[in-house]
């Protein structure tokens, strides 16, 4: 009898560990200390620093956990989808970075760091051509005109750094990812107008 008990028990913790197991999820996970409670905190967008234009420039902070077997580099895509409205039509780019190697970005990055690429974001278009490509390849943070905005913060994996230069377009981004995507994760925040 005591040997079939332990039988019995060996079964039921087996069964425990591998259920156990197959509930815990491994997928690629993004966070960032700079995102309290679903808020961004102010000084990532228009009420932090800003540059002679009046672009917030003070970039968040990052970090990438549980990334595929076989990454090799990380590209992000900062947008905001509410901006469709007051900015006529279409999603504003806040921020693109292409061939991180890194798992973690600190605050203002963007600003400081030269071993990742920076695409040109939509800061640009309101300028009437006063703020260069140059100027305007880096973090823009949030500054939204007429309510609060949620801003989606999209991170890929990818199995190969991309061929691709500082002032990239995000379509050419989109472009060179194609087919290299091993997964993604998006980080939503609001930002109070």
């Amino acid at each position: 009898m005591k040997k079939r008990s332990s039988i019995v028990m060996f079964f039921v913790f087996s069964l425990v560990f591998i259920l156990v197991g197959c509930t815990q999820d491994n997928s690629m996970i993004v966070t960032s200390s700079g995102i309290v409670n679903g808020v961004i905190e102010d000084k990532y967008g228009k009420r932090g620093e800003v540059n002679e234009s009046g672009m917030p420039t003070y970039s968040l902070p990052i970090k990438i956990e549980n990334a595929p077997k076989g990454t090799v580099s990380y590209a992000i895509v900062l947008e905001d989808k509410d901006a469709y409205g007051p900015s006529g039509g279409f999603s504003w780019v806040h921020w693109t970075a292409a061939n991180i190697t890194r798992t973690e970005l600190k605050e203002n990055e963007s600003q400081t760091a030269t071993d990742f690429i920076q695409g040109v974001n939509s800061w640009t278009s309101i300028q009437a051509g006063q703020q260069s490509a140059e100027l305007s390849s880096f973090y823009g943070g949030m500054a939204p005109p007429d309510a609060p905005h949620i801003y989606e913060l999209h991170v890929f994996a990818l199995d190969t750094m991309l061929d691709i230069e500082n002032g990239f377009l995000m379509n050419d981004l989109y472009k060179k990812m194609d087919g290299h995507i091993l997964e993604q994760y998006t980080l939503k925040g609001r930002y109070d107008d």
